[in-house]
C-alpha cells in the first residue's frame, strides 16, 4: 500500500499572533489615530486664532520677494509691409539679490558669492560690497545686472536644482547649492533688430526699451508702449491679507510701409557706388552722403528710405565704423553726442539743399497749369539771362546757347535760360503760390520725426534775380521726401499725397486697430497737364537726353537730372542727383537718388546718380512684378562705356585706384558734368550750377551761333522785355482740398530765411 504525500503548509500562515503581539498591534493603531487627531485639532486652532498672522507672513515674504512687483509690457513689433520682424523685444530678467536673506545666515555668504560669480558677469567685489555696506547691506532689492537671458536663468535654476537622473553630486555640493540663497529673477524685456542696421534711419531705436525720439520707434512710441501689470498684496478692513495681480497690456504693433527686399537692395546699392567713389581727391569716403528715397506716386508710400553710412540699431552708441579710436578718445561728451545726433538724423528727411534742376518739372507744370504758358510755347536760348549791367545768369553750356526749345527739349537739355523766362513770365506771386502748392516751404507731414520744412524766399525777396535762380532750383531749400513728393504729384495726374512711413497698426494679439488709407492733401495740376508733362521728362532719358544714363534697357520711363552748386561750403562743392519713374504712362515707383560732394575731382557730374538709379530699377521694377513694355535697343556707346567703367570699379571698390580719376574716363561724355550753369556779377548768394547735357549733338545744331540754327530773333517768348506786363498780385485763398498750410514759409519778416 502506497504511502500517502503529507501536504506542506507555509509557516506563516500555520503560526497565529499571540495575545501579546495583537494587543501591542491595536496599541500602536489607536496611538497613530490619536496623533492624526491631536494634530487637526492643533491646526483648527492655529488657524482659528493666528490664521491670518500667518497668512500675512507668507503675503509679506511674497511681496518681499516680488517688492510689490511690476509686471512689464512688450513693446510692440515693427514690422516690414510683408510681415518681416524689423523690431522686437524679447523676454529678459534682471537679476535681483537680497542682501537681507544672505545677510541672515554666516554660512549662506560664500556660496551666494560663487554661484553669482560663476554663472553671470558680475564682479564679485560688487557683489560683497553690496552685502556689506551699511546703506545696502539690509536692502531686499539690489539689480546686479539686466538682460540676463531665458538660457542663464534656466542653467542657473539647474545648478541650484539638477536633474537627480542626470546628475550625481556629492553631500558636500548638495549642502554648499543648497546654501545659495537672496537670488531671485524679476521679468522685463529688451529691444532688438533682427535685421541690425537694415532701415536704420526709419526704424530709429529705443534708449532703454521703451523711450525712443527717432524714427518710426520715436513717432509711434506711444503705440508701441503697452500698460505696465502689477503684483501686490493689501490688507483688508477685516484683517485679511490678499495678492491681486493685474495683468500687463502688451503694445501695438506697427506695419510700416517699407519692404525689406528692396530696402536691403537699396542700401546694397548705395554701398557699391560709396565704395567705388572712395578714395578720391576728398578723402576716404565716397560721398559726404548718398540718399535714396524710393516712393509709390499713387499713394504716397514710401517704400525703401536710405543714406550711406547706416550704423547698427542694436549698437547705435558705436562709433568705431565712422571714427578712429585716436578721434573718438578724443571727444569729451558734447561732441560725441553731436557726432551721434549726426549720425542717427534721417538725411532723407532731415537735411534739406538746393535741389537743382529736378525742380524744373515743378516750373513748368505751374506755368502751364497758371496758363501762362501754352504746350507749343518755345524759347530761345542764348546761353544767358541779363538782370542789370552787373547780373547775368548763364546757362549750361555758356557761352554757347540751346537755340530754339519747346517745353520738351527744354527738359530734356535741362535749359536754365528756358526755365528763367518761363518763371519771369509767372512773376514771383505766381510762382511762390505753386511752389507752396507743390509742399515746398512746408513740413510734408511724414510719419517721422524730425523733418525739416526746407526755406523759401518771400515775395517780398523774390526779386528778379532770385525768381531767375529758383526757377531751376537754386536759391530756396527742401528736403528729398519733399522734392519726390511733388515730382510724383506732377507725373501721377496732379495729386499730392502726404507721404506715409506706417499701413498699419495691428493690437498685441494681431486685431486692426487702425489703417492709415492715403491721405489728398490737394490737388496740384490737371490731369492734362499731369500728361504733358510726364512726355516731357520722357525725352529726359532718351538717347539725346541729360538723364540717358538712367535709362533701364526695355522699360518706358522719365525722369529728370540735377546738379546743384553748394556756394556755401566752397565753389567747386556740387549735389547732384537724379529722379527717374516708370512706366511712363502708368507711373508705379518713382526713385529719387542724390549724391552730396562726390569725391570726384569733378563734383558737377549727374551721370553718377543716374547710374545708381539704374541700378535701382534694374531690380525693383521685376520685383514689383512691372514687365518691360518696349522694344529692347542697344545704349548709346558713352552709356555703354560708363556703365562698363562703374561696373570696374565696384568690382575693383577694395583698390587703391581713386574713384575719381578711373581709367578711361577721359573718353567719357563731358556733357553731364557739364549740366551747370554759373552766375556772375554782383548778385551773390544765388549762383547756380544746374542745366543741360552739352556734345550731344543737339546741344550743336541750336547753338545760336549756327547758321542752321532756327529761332526767332524778334522777340522769343519770355525775353527780358520791360513792356511785358507784371502777373497780378495772388490774394485768392484756396479752399478745400487744395488749402495750403498756414504756417507754409514761416519766414518773418526776413526776405530769406537762412
Amino acid at each position: 500500500m502506497a504511502l500517502k504525500e503529507k501536504k506542506k503548509v507555509d509557516p506563516v500562515y500555520r503560526r497565529k499572533p499571540s495575545g501579546k503581539m495583537r494587543t501591542k498591534l491595536v496599541g500602536l493603531f489607536l496611538v497613530v489615530i490619536l496623533a492624526f487627531v491631536a494634530l487637526a485639532i492643533r491646526i483648527t486652532v492655529i488657524n482659528a486664532k493666528s490664521g491670518d498672522t500667518y497668512k500675512k507672513k507668507v503675503l509679506t515674504q511674497s511681496q518681499q520677494q516680488y517688492s510689490s512687483r511690476t509686471i512689464p509690457f512688450k513693446r510692440g513689433d515693427i514690422l516690414d509691409a510683408n510681415g518681416t520682424v524689423l523690431a522686437t523685444s524679447e523676454k529678459v530678467y534682471k537679476l535681483i539679490l537680497d542682501c537681507k536673506v544672505v545677510n541672515s545666515r554666516e554660512e549662506y555668504l560664500e556660496p551666494t558669492v560663487a554661484a553669482l560669480v560663476q554663472h553671470f558677469a558680475v564682479e564679485e567685489s560688487d557683489v560683497r560690497k553690496r552685502l556689506s555696506d551699511a546703506t545696502t547691506a539690509a536692502s531686499q532689492y539690489q539689480i546686479l545686472l539686466n538682460d540676463v537671458t531665458i538660457e542663464q536663468k534656466k542653467n542657473f535654476e539647474n545648478y541650484l536644482a539638477p536633474d537627480a537622473e542626470t546628475t550625481s553630486l556629492s553631500d558636500e555640493e548638495k549642502l554648499k547649492r543648497g546654501r545659495v540663497k537672496g537670488i531671485w529673477f524679476e521679468e522685463n524685456y529688451r529691444r532688438i533688430y533682427p535685421l541690425n542696421s537694415l532701415a536704420c534711419d526709419v526704424i530709429g531705436f529705443t534708449y532703454d526699451g521703451t523711450e525712443a525720439e527717432w524714427g518710426i520707434e520715436g513717432y509711434y512710441s506711444s503705440v508701441l508702449n503697452g500698460t505696465n501689470g502689477r503684483q501686490y498684496g493689501y490688507v483688508t478692513g477685516n484683517d485679511t491679507a490678499e495678492q491681486t495681480i493685474i495683468p500687463a497690456q502688451d503694445g501695438n504693433t506697427v506695419v510700416s510701409t517699407i519692404d525689406a527686399n528692396i530696402q536691403k537692395m537699396v542700401e546694397g546699392k548705395i554701398n557699391d557706388l560709396w565704395m567705388a567713389l572712395s578714395g578720391g581727391p576728398h578723402g576716404s569716403g565716397g560721398a559726404a552722403n548718398i540718399g535714396v528715397v524710393v516712393q509709390n506716386p499713387k499713394n504716397g508710400q514710401i517704400l525703401s528710405m536710405a543714406s550711406s553710412e547706416p550704423y547698427d540699431l542694436n549698437n547705435p552708441r558705436d562709433l568705431t565704423p565712422f571714427y578712429s579710436d585716436m578721434d573718438i578718445s578724443l571727444m569729451n561728451d558734447d561732441i560725441m553726442l553731436e557726432n551721434l545726433q549726426k549720425l542717427w538724423q534721417n538725411y532723407c528727411i532731415s537735411s534739406a539743399f538746393e535741389p537743382g534742376s529736378t525742380f524744373k518739372p515743378i516750373t513748368v507744370a505751374g506755368a502751364l497749369e497758371a496758363g501762362v504758358i501754352a504746350e507749343d510755347s518755345t524759347y530761345y536760348c542764348d546761353g544767358l539771362q541779363k538782370y542789370g549791367p552787373n547780373d547775368e545768369i548763364h546757362c549750361s553750356i555758356y557761352p554757347a546757347g540751346h537755340g530754339q526749345l519747346d517745353l520738351a527739349g527744354s527738359l530734356m537739355v535741362s535749359c536754365n535760360d528756358a526755365m528763367m523766362q518761363i518763371s519771369k513770365k509767372m512773376g514771383a506771386s505766381q510762382f511762390l503760390k505753386y511752389q507752396k502748392t507743390y509742399g515746398f516751404g512746408s513740413k510734408t507731414g511724414i510719419d517721422l520725426p524730425g523733418e525739416a520744412s526746407g526755406t523759401l524766399f518771400t515775395e517780398d525777396g523774390l526779386g528778379a534775380v532770385e525768381l531767375a535762380t529758383s526757377s531751376f532750383g537754386q536759391g530756396f531749400t527742401c528736403t528729398m521726401l519733399q522734392e519726390i513728393n511733388a515730382f510724383s504729384s506732377v507725373i501721377n495726374g496732379g495729386y499730392l499725397y502726404q507721404p506715409r512711413i506706417v499701413q498699419e497698426i495691428r493690437s498685441s494679439t494681431g486685431a486692426m486697430v487702425q489703417s492709415n488709407e492715403p491721405v489728398l492733401m490737394r490737388q496740384t495740376a490737371s490731369t492734362e497737364v499731369s500728361d504733358k508733362v510726364r512726355d516731357y521728362l520722357a525725352s529726359v532719358t532718351s538717347t539725346q537726353g541729360s538723364g540717358k544714363y538712367a535709362k533701364v534697357n526695355g522699360y518706358s520711363m522719365g525722369g529728370k537730372t540735377g546738379t546743384a552748386q553748394k556756394l556755401s561750403s566752397g565753389p567747386d562743392k556740387y549735389l547732384v542727383s537724379f529722379i527717374g519713374f516708370a512706366p511712363l504712362d502708368d507711373p508705379q515707383v518713382v526713385v529719387y537718388v542724390v549724391v552730396d560732394e562726390p569725391n570726384l575731382a569733378d563734383q558737377a557730374d549727374s551721370k553718377y546718380p543716374q547710374y545708381l538709379c539704374k541700378q535701382i530699377m534694374t531690380e525693383l521694377l521685376p520685383y514689383l512684378n512691372i514687365f518691360p513694355d518696349e522694344e529692347e535697343v542697344t545704349p548709346p556707346e558713352k552709356v555703354q562705356a560708363f556703365d562698363t567703367m562703374m561696373a570696374g570699379l565696384i568690382a575693383r571698390s577694395g583698390s587703391t585706384q581713386p574713384a575719381g580719376q578711373p581709367a578711361g574716363d577721359q573718353g567719357m561724355d563731358q556733357g553731364t558734368a557739364g549740366d551747370t550753369a554759373g552766375k556772375t556779377g554782383d548778385a551773390a548768394g544765388q549762383g547756380t550750377q544746374e542745366g543741360a547735357v552739352a556734345g550731344t549733338g543737339q546741344a550743336a545744331t541750336m547753338n545760336p551761333q549756327d547758321p542752321e540754327a532756327s529761332y526767332n530773333q524778334d522777340d522769343p517768348e519770355g525775353a527780358d522785355n520791360a513792356n511785358l506786363p507784371e502777373p497780378p498780385q495772388d490774394k485768392e485763398k484756396i479752399t478745400g482740398g487744395n488749402q495750403l498750410d498756414s504756417d507754409g514759409v514761416s519766414n518773418g519778416d526776413l526776405k530769406f530765411i537762412q
